[in-house]
């Protein structure tokens, strides 16, 4: 579970800096790199680890398993 859930961090990272460029540059990174079969594949896996993060994450987190805000103490 962790090597997953550590998986579907990194991708969640890989789509949040894409659409960085995105907003930034205009630029497609997926696209860019391999065209429109593998921007695809990327865009899906990124959607899959969001979808996975999404039902796991309080379990999965400690702060958020301590009851504890991200960024600070309650």
């Amino acid at each position: 579970m962790k090597g997953l859930h550590g998986l579907a961090f990194l991708l969640l990272i890989v789509g949040g800096l894409n659409w960085l460029v995105v907003g930034i540059w205009n630029t497609d990174l997926g696209a860019w790199l391999g065209g429109g079969s593998v921007a695809k594949v990327i865009y899906v896996l990124v959607g899959l680890a969001a979808v996975y993060e999404l039902f796991t994450h309080k379990k999965l987190c400690k702060s958020c398993d301590k009851g504890q805000m991200s960024g600070g103490n309650q």
